[in-house]
């Protein structure tokens, strides 16, 4: 995906970028490559790609769900920053708050935010787990997010803790989320989510099918989850 059709097709879906907006997708990518040298942040690199696979993908969230409000956010698991600062780029009111295990990434995303003079973000070295029992940051946020490959059990309990109640998890799929739903239906209900909806769409230029699973918040997340770091893992809740 070149640069003029990643802005076309974001143009078709409503969001029309501004010069400087465009310029902050390319600092990011020109600087997501120089990182990638000294620490593993992608395995994409290749400019139509990333644009494709990493930009156009974390925002194909706002086709389907509302970013327009003023909301916080927190992003789980957000390695290089996605899908959140790509969101963040098109919707600069968003108000994000990023966790993530390895603190590299963490630096790096400190610098990355410099470098696109993002405001209204803060990164955080935690466990998901741990950031999950944080009085500062449990049932706090409108809507969170995960793009991640743990299934969807596993991200439930890191995530849904901290939705405040009435708040969103948007988790953004592969091929198998209805699987993935089926087996998380209980670990849902138990952690204080329902289903709401799923959105299935096709990548353009046959990069796949993508789903879109949200769920909405009804009651708080009972005080014994998220479970000790690894726990998640290892044991999904059944």
């Amino acid at each position: 995906m070149t640069i003029t059709e990643f802005v076309e097709r974001l143009q078709a879906e409503g969001i029309t970028l501004s010069e400087r907006q465009i310029e902050q997708f390319n600092i990011y990518f020109n600087t997501l490559v120089e990182w990638n040298e000294k620490i593993n942040l992608t395995a994409i690199t290749e400019e139509t790609e990333v644009y494709l696979k990493h930009f156009y993908d974390s925002i194909t969230a706002s086709f389907y769900v509302d970013f327009t409000q003023d909301l916080t956010i927190c992003d789980v698991g957000a390695g290089a920053g996605f899908p959140s600062i790509p969101l963040k780029i098109c919707f600069p009111q968003l108000k994000i708050t990023i966790v993530d295990s390895l603190k590299k990434r963490i630096t790096f995303l400190n610098h990355l935010a410099a470098a696109l003079e993002l405001s209204d973000v803060a990164f955080y070295h935690d466990r998901a787990e741990l950031f999950g029992r944080n009085k500062q940051f449990r049932h706090q946020f409108d809507l969170v997010l995960a793009r991640a490959v743990a299934k969807t059990s596993v991200l439930s309990e890191l995530c849904l803790p901290l939705v405040k109640t009435g708040g969103q998890f948007i988790a953004m799929k592969g091929p198998n989320a209805e699987t993935e739903l089926k087996e998380a239906k209980n670990a849902i209900e138990l952690l204080g989510g329902e289903l709401d909806s799923i959105f299935t769409f096709d990548l353009p230029e046959d990069q796949g099918e993508r789903n879109i699973v949200r769920i909405i918040k009804r009651r708080q997340t009972p005080k014994q989850y998220p479970r000790k770091p690894g726990t998640p893992n290892k044991s999904p809740l059944a």
